[in-house]
Formats: structure tokens, sequence, C-alpha cells
């Protein structure tokens, strides 16, 4: 099964955490958005393994976009 983590609100991409083929935890951080001149860190709400990365360092993402893919159990 696919799970895709999606950004909570909208921003600009800092820092991207993971990338395929990474073992990511429930609850762990996954990408950094600045909005509003504050950093933010965007959790993933499942466990599984990074398949597909959406996004590059620098892009700006609305609330609701696609971020990264996860295979899941």
């Amino acid at each position: 099964m696919t799970h895709t983590v999606r950004a909570n609100m909208a921003g600009t991409l800092l820092e991207i955490l993971v990338k395929p083929g990474d073992p990511i935890a429930e609850g762990q951080d996954v990408v950094t958005i600045e909005s509003m001149k504050m950093h933010l860190s965007i959790p993933a709400e499942r466990g599984g393994k990074v398949v597909k990365v959406r996004v590059k360092v620098g892009d700006f993402v609305n609330e609701n976009d696609p971020l990264l893919d996860l295979e899941t159990s």
C-alpha cells in the first residue's frame, strides 16, 4: 500500500530529511518548511519506506500538496 505525505501548511521547502529507500517511523520529521519566517517540521503520519520524494529544496508548497510517497505495510 502507498501513502502520500502532504504539506499541512503553505511555505517554502527548506530541507528534505529523507531520501528514497529510507525506512521512517510514524511521527518522524520528513521535511522542514519556512512559513511566516518560522521553520516548521512536517512529520509522517505513518511509518514505512520512502518510495519517491516529490519536491525539492526551494519549492513553494501549498497546504495539502504531496511531498513524498511511502510504501506502508
